[in-house]
């Protein structure tokens, strides 16, 4: 491929599009590339309306959101969108390897000075017998057959995890139709924000705490499921299961970073529970061990969208720096702005996890780095 970019964004989602508008502000020829047809990552599908305060897009839609940055992009000057183009490998010479499915298929490689990687997350799964039953599905895959394609999965559902992605989706599928006969949740108390607990509870659905799924049932699809209550330990309490009716097993139980190509990149890996297992080391301002290589999003802890826009703006600060766009005393404040935004976010209970993972990260490069007789970077 002749043209030779500045910086590469590998993910057109909420982190990936606000990387790719940061650097265009300071006239960085910019290549966006995602696999799917259409820029928004997981804002595409996101129906409900964000919470916080008027500057993080409070009242405001996450498919509102999506478009209104995917048209900024799309309209940027400075940025060439690749879509249906996903990144296979990126190697040691810097070199980005793309398959591209349209308009035709072919590979293409790409040498950007600087990669931002914001490839965000995967759906975690569970094992029990009949998880691979056509009707078990991950939140966000429901989600997409909902608010994408317009697709009722089921009837009668059956939610696993009650944090704010399980409490959103059971809404959602109360408002399509379904009928949702239990949210279950393993720990002692509900994972999500009241609010929205309150509103599935209202619709009349119980949220059993102190449960899990024992099986699926069925030959060739779902026709029923085995839930039990546990006990301290997480153990299943004999006599206590359950059969349900439900054609739909539903499973929000939280993400895992895709981490694939940063690994190969070369940069360090952490395993921090707090942030979704696997991630990137990365200091404040997105940088990685790796000089030219920033992250962004969920890839580096899973969190919210308007976290990962931040944290895009973040990595494409750091970006503009390293191409010697601006200075550090140039940038300064636009980083003030974002950390301060950012730690307004994190000021809820539910960031607390966040917070230590986050610290616990910059203690593992701490220690890596003192047993290796260095001084961290």
């Amino acid at each position: 491929m002749s043209e030779r970019y500045e910086l590469a964004v590998v993910g057109g989602g909420p982190a990936g599009l606000s990387a790719a508008l940061m650097a265009s502000k300071f006239g960085v020829k910019t290549v966006l590339v995602d696999e799917n047809r259409k820029l928004g990552g997981q804002l595409v599908k996101q129906t409900h309306k964000f919470f916080g305060s008027y500057e993080h897009m409070a009242g405001v839609r996450g498919i509102a959101i999506g478009r209104k940055l995917s048209e900024e992009v799309m309209n940027d000057p400075n940025i060439t969108v690749m879509l249906s183009t996903t990144a296979i490998g990126y190697y040691e010479d810097g070199t980005l390897a793309l398959h591209q499915r349209e308009p035709e298929e072919k590979l293409i490689d790409i040498k950007p000075q600087t990669v931002i990687f914001a490839t965000g997350a995967r759906e975690n799964m569970l094992a029990f017998p009949g998880n691979d039953l056509p009707g078990v599905y991950g939140a966000g895959a429901v989600q997409t057959l909902m608010n994408v394609y317009g697709v009722l999965p089921g009837e009668r559902v059956l939610m696993i995890g009650s944090g704010n992605i399980g409490l959103i989706v059971t809404y959602q599928l109360l408002q399509a139709g379904s009928r949702v006969e239990a949210i279950v949740e393993i720990l002692p108390r509900i994972g999500g924000y009241i609010v929205h607990a309150s509103k599935v509870r209202r619709y009349g659905v119980p949220i059993l705490t102190r449960h899990t799924i024992i099986e699926a049932i069925g030959d060739e699809k779902v026709e029923g499921a085995v839930i039990a209550q546990v006990d301290e330990r997480f153990r299943p309490i004999p006599g206590t299961e359950r059969e349900l009716d439900v054609d739909v097993i539903c499973l929000a139980v939280g993400l895992a970073p895709i981490i694939n190509l940063t690994w190969q990149a070369g940069v360090e890996i952490a395993y921090i529970p707090e942030l979704g297992g696997h991630v990137p080391w990365h200091d404040e301002d997105m940088r990685t061990n790796v000089p030219n290589v920033f992250v962004a999003g969920d890839l580096a802890g899973i969190e919210e969208a308007t976290t990962a826009m931040i944290e895009g703006e973040l990595a494409a600060l750091s970006a503009v720096e390293f191409l010697g766009k601006a200075s550090p005393s140039e940038l300064a404040a636009k980083r003030e702005d974002a950390h301060s935004r950012l730690e307004d976010l994190r000021l809820t209970v539910f960031s607390e996890k966040v917070k230590a993972g986050i610290e616990k990260l910059k203690n593992w490069r701490a220690d890596l780095t003192e047993r290796a007789g260095k001084t961290p970077s």
